[in-house]
């Protein structure tokens, strides 16, 4: 089973992440940044904030899903707000998407907050609601069960340092997990978390037996050339014992958004 992790970055590199999707080919793909606006036309639309304007995809949601037709699609949004065609408004929803090959069975699942509550009259006040999906697939090539959880951090303008904000995050993804995972099988966790590797998250995620194959592999850099800023830990995928890694990779090429896409094979 492949799984992929990615930041899709409101599909900011549209043309690169689409094909890149396609050709990886994942059983499992987590994305987090993803819109969705039903009705919208396809195309740019502009993200606008206190005089930052940035270009997204307002239906990337249903792009990702036309370029996996053998998988469906779940949306789990955060926020609903305004992007901009020109001075003409096009209402979205921000959030995750989580595509699962319809030949696995989902047969559990979960869907929570883990900051903050949905924000339906714009995008939020700093720092943004954030939440998590959780579901437990059934493999039919090999009859076996794995639950698989991802997460967007909520983002601080201070920084990825702990704060007791992102100590109650841990904690409600932790919650939220035991929830959908039985215990005794295996689990995968992965995301933008937005902490340092140093983070108390860890030490919360831990308790359920798992660790992180970013840090844990030596490496030091999950962000790709668009991201200028210091700092390039952001994304992180974690495993209990009970998971047999195959293949973990951060994806340095080709670069399909400011973050890397993690991806993992489990055998």
């Amino acid at each position: 089973m492949r799984i992929i992790s990615l930041n899709a970055w409101g599909g900011r590199l549209h043309e690169a992440l689409v094909a890149y999707v396609r050709q990886a080919d994942p059983d499992v793909l987590c994305l987090q940044e993803v819109l969705r606006a039903p009705g919208a036309s396809p195309g740019w639309s502009v993200y606008r904030d206190a005089g930052l304007e940035l270009p997204q995809r307002a239906n990337l949601f249903a792009e990702i899903s036309a370029a996996l037709p053998g998988h469906d699609g779940f949306f789990c949004p955060t926020s609903r707000g305004a992007l901009f065609d020109g001075d003409a408004a096009i209402v979205a929803e921000f959030g995750l998407a989580t595509y699962v090959r319809k030949s696995h069975s989902v047969i559990a699942q979960a869907i929570d907050f883990v900051h903050g509550s949905f924000s339906a009259g714009g995008w939020g006040e700093h720092p943004r609601p954030r939440n998590a999906h959780c579901i437990r697939l059934f493999s039919h090539g090999n009859a076996s069960v794995l639950t698989i959880a991802h997460m967007h951090g909520l983002r601080d303008p201070a920084g990825k340092g702990d704060t007791a904000a992102r100590e109650e995050q841990a904690l409600a993804l932790a919650g939220l997990i035991e929830r959908v995972w039985p215990g005794d099988e295996g689990l995968v966790v992965c995301g933008d978390f937005n902490v340092l590797p140093d983070s108390k998250t860890f030490k919360i995620l831990a308790r359920l037996g798992l660790s992180d194959l970013v840090t844990g592999n030596g490496l030091v850099d999950t962000r790709t050339s668009y991201y200028l800023k210091e700092g390039r830990f952001a994304d992180y995928m974690l495993v209990t014992p009970e998971v047999k890694v195959g293949r973990f990779e951060v994806v340095e090429a080709p670069e399909v958004s400011d973050h890397r896409a993690l991806l993992l094979d489990v055998g």
